[in-house]
């Protein structure tokens, strides 16, 4: 028996939201955006094998890699020492990126191991302990990443749960990571650890004015809100060719451009396909720094996480 689990990309904080929205990736090409984890037996033991497109920046040694401590974490908690697996991650995510690239694996891994064993652990149970693995990397325990890519959606973070928020099916995510790395610690260290009362209070008027007009359906006032005030004005300047892509992105007609999670990947929205894909252009001839950046024309997939059985595993894999 073997199981394979996608989890795709997501954007955390989604401008308005720091630490409290995140959002699943599709391509609309209908490519995945995201990490893999197969789950096979093996006679006894863990291992793990890596491939995919970014597996030459992942530690070298298996024993640091996230998805083998997911493993040894699941058994712990689960009881079940001496169970021999076999893993592979197919790495598709940058890491560093801003995509949520330790939480897709995460996600993955922790996913595939629960249908392996025939899901023991609920939804909630999962996501919990997705957000524990996952907070190893990141430096802190936070949920606006592994919820999204686990559940589908926009998803608002809640203290025990994440609650799914209504999205605008005509809006089109425009996301460009430019091919460097930049630290989730570092990026977080560059923030403030105080911030004054006119600015708590901004936040909290765009957030909670941003969930209202995404159930009532309101646009203008939607995108009116996507504003980040307590991250960016930290964050644009160490991002390299941020703020200047953000003035074009505006002149194109994007509604909104923000940065995601800690960046150095941006997104945009943009209301149709057309300019949807003209500021994907403008990305890829002007913000990717290398080979091994990327741009995707995305929308928010309702699902989350794909399982695959074993007759798809050796070819996805």
């Amino acid at each position: 028996m073997a199981v394979t689990v996608y989890a795709p990309a997501s954007m955390g904080n989604v401008s308005v939201g720091f630490d409290l929205l995140g959002a699943a990736l599709a391509p609309v090409d209908g490519s995945l955006l995201g990490d893999r984890v197969s789950v096979a037996a093996a006679d006894q033991g863990l291992s793990l094998r890596c491939c995919g497109a970014y597996a030459d920046v992942l530690p070298p040694d298996p024993a640091s890699n996230i998805v083998l401590r997911c493993a040894e974490r699941f058994i712990e908690r689960l009881g079940l020492e001496g169970v021999g697996l076999k893993l592979t991650l197919e790495k598709n995510l940058p890491i560093g990126s801003g995509l949520g690239s330790s939480a897709s694996s995460v996600v993955a891994a922790l996913a595939a191991l629960n249908a392996y064993f025939d899901s023991p652990l609920d939804d909630q149970a999962l996501l919990h302990l997705m957000g524990e693995l996952e907070g190893e990397i990141s430096g802190s325990v936070h949920y606006d990443n592994v919820a999204p890519s686990f559940l589908g959606g926009l998803q608002l973070m809640l203290p025990e749960r994440a609650q799914p928020v209504p999205s605008f099916d005509n809006w089109y995510w425009v996301v460009a990571y430019p091919g460097i790395t930049l630290s989730t610690a570092k990026m977080r260290a560059l923030l403030p650890k105080q911030v004054e009362m006119a600015t708590a209070i901004r936040f909290g008027q765009q957030l909670a004015a941003f969930i209202d007009a995404c159930h009532r359906q309101d646009e203008e006032t939607a995108l009116a809100m996507l504003q980040d005030v307590l991250a960016e004005p930290h964050r644009a300047a160490h991002i390299p060719g941020y703020q200047a892509a953000r003035g074009h992105l505006s002149d194109l007609g994007c509604a909104a451009v923000g940065i995601s999670g800690s960046g150095p990947t941006l997104f945009a929205v943009a209301r149709n396909r057309a300019q949807a894909e003209a500021a994907a252009e403008y990305l890829g001839q002007h913000y990717i720094m290398n080979e091994r950046g990327l741009v995707r024309v995305c929308q928010l997939p309702q699902q989350g996480i794909q399982i695959w059985q074993e007759d798809v595993i050796n070819a996805a894999l």
